[in-house]
Parts: C-alpha cells; structure tokens; sequence
C-alpha cells in the first residue's frame, strides 16, 4: 500500500474540539462523520492513525471519503474539513425573477390566435420574442412552470 500523502495532526486543541464536537451530537451527521473520521486520522496521538480503510469501516463511510477529508484538513484547515463546500453553479439561470413572472403572467393570459391553449414551445418563443432571453428550452419553461404548480393543462 502507497504511502499516505496527506498525514493529519492535529493539535490538543484541535482534537478536544473534535471530541467535544462528537459528545454533543447536536450538528449534522457528515458533521459528525468527518470529526470521527479526522480523530481516526490523527497521526499525533500515540497509536499514530488507523490506515483509510480501517477509519471508513468506523466512521461508516467510504475510503474515499476519508481520503477527501484528510486532503481538505491539511490543505484547507480543519473547519473546512468539517464543513461543505459551496458548489458553484454550473450555469447562470435563465429566468431571473421578473422573467419567470412574465411568464407566469403569459401562461395565465389567453393563448394566441389559432390555439386553444398555450404550449411549452410558444411560450418558450414568446419569451424570445419579447427579448426576456436570448434562448429558452420549452423544458426550461416547463420546470419553471411546474415550480410554481402552474399547469397548462
């Protein structure tokens, strides 16, 4: 087995933390996982850490997991070990906020000439047509439209 590339040693403040943590069990549960898992980790105690497979069957969690965690406590410190990372968002929204109540507004109103009712497609055209986006997908238009349990049917 290689060895470990990220070795966690933490301090005795550190590690009182992460106890006093673990005795409340008022935070969340990966919380909770991610200190069991850095105590486990803890190479500045005398038994000198557990390998990652021993500390996931403790913690009940995945070898790769303890892996993650033991990179983000070096690199990052520990409170960035025990909490998540904000993702950021792969894509900006395509209706803000006054956009999707133009089209709510739209799909309330009555259909155009030579339809009965809207479609997901001609209010996804109509929200081009009136420069609200660029481009829009009717499925874009449907999941906003199902957030607010508007149904066109």
């Amino acid at each position: 087995m290689p060895a470990k590339k990220y070795r966690v040693r933490l301090t005795d403040v550190e590690r009182d933390y992460l106890k006093q943590l673990i005795s409340k069990g008022k935070v969340s549960a990966r919380k909770l996982t991610h200190a069991h898992i850095l105590i486990h980790a803890d190479e500045s105690v005398a038994t000198g850490g557990l390998n990652d497979v021993d500390i996931a069957k403790a913690a009940h969690s995945s070898r790769l997991t303890v892996e993650r965690v033991r990179k983000r406590c070096v690199e990052e410190g520990l409170e960035s070990a025990l909490t998540p990372k904000v993702q950021a968002r792969r894509r900006a929204k395509k209706l803000d906020g006054e956009g999707e109540a133009f089209l709510i507004a739209t799909a309330c109103s009555a259909a155009p000439e030579g339809y009965a009712d809207w479609t997901l497609k001609l209010l996804a055209e109509r929200l081009i047509e009136c420069e609200i986006v660029d481009s829009i997908s009717g499925e874009t238009v449907r999941k906003t439209l199902k957030k607010t349990n508007l149904s066109l049917g």
